[in-house]
Order: structure tokens, then C-alpha cells, then sequence
């Protein structure tokens, strides 16, 4: 069960469904450990939080 969790952690990381640390805690990985499976298979790191393209403005922090 360990291996599918930690393929469906890399698939939904890699199609930007999950970020970084929802896809380490679904592997049960560390979000150090999962940085290191993902360079592993080759899967670069992306953006936790894509930037809100609803309105076609970026999203306001404030």
C-alpha cells in the first residue's frame, strides 16, 4: 500500500492537484523526503500556490 500512495502523491503533485505538502503527507513522507523522491523520478518542484487567475489579476495578500 506504502508504493500506491507514493505513486498517487507523485501523479496528483506532478498534475499540480496537490502541493508540497499535501502530496508528502499522502506518500507519508516529510516534505524533505518527498523533495528528494521527486528529484528521484525526476519531477521538478513547482509553486505551492499557482496564482489566482479567476478575475486575471493576481491574487491580493492583503
Amino acid at each position: 500500500m506504502h508504493t500506491h500512495s507514493l505513486t498517487t502523491a507523485l501523479t496528483l503533485y506532478r498534475s499540480g492537484t496537490l502541493t508540497l505538502a499535501q502530496a508528502a503527507s499522502r506518500a507519508g513522507k516529510s516534505q524533505a523526503e518527498f523533495r528528494k523522491v521527486l528529484a528521484a523520478h525526476g519531477i521538478a518542484l513547482h509553486d505551492a500556490a499557482p496564482p489566482s487567475t479567476e478575475s486575471g489579476t493576481p491574487a491580493r495578500a492583503d
